[in-house]
């Protein structure tokens, strides 16, 4: 896997993970009852327990989950970290387009014509 370089990267690989019902599902039970086992997730989701460890693999691989062995089990526990990384990355892109706002809001209150959109037909 190719390790995400920008923000905007890493909130990329967070939303393509979150884009599945399932794995938004398995986020869930993590975040209430983590770390937990493929085992006892699969008793919880509708899907078998080999379709929950590939689902925990995309997880992992988007960096929102990591799994540790305990003797014969692995258990997968949430980060919290890509997902504060991608508010952030929202909340930014949100600022930006609140000043690109406020600044079009502020041009068309002033009222002025700067001949722009007014071309020959």
């Amino acid at each position: 896997m190719i390790e995400p370089v920008t923000a905007e990267d890493r909130a990329g690989a967070v939303f393509a993970a979150l884009a599945d019902p399932t794995r938004r599902h398995v986020v869930h039970e993590l975040s209430a009852d983590g770390p937990l086992t493929p085992t006892v997730l699969a008793t919880r989701l509708p899907v078998t327990r080999q379709a929950v460890a590939k689902h925990l693999a995309a997880l992992v691989d988007a960096g929102l989950a990591t799994a540790s062995r305990e003797g014969r089990e692995t258990r997968y526990a949430l980060r919290t970290e890509p997902f504060a990384e991608a508010e952030a990355w929202m909340r930014a892109i949100g600022a930006m387009w609140d000043r690109r706002l406020a600044a079009f809001r502020e041009y068309v209150e002033r009222g002025e014509d700067d001949g722009v959109g007014r071309g020959r037909r």
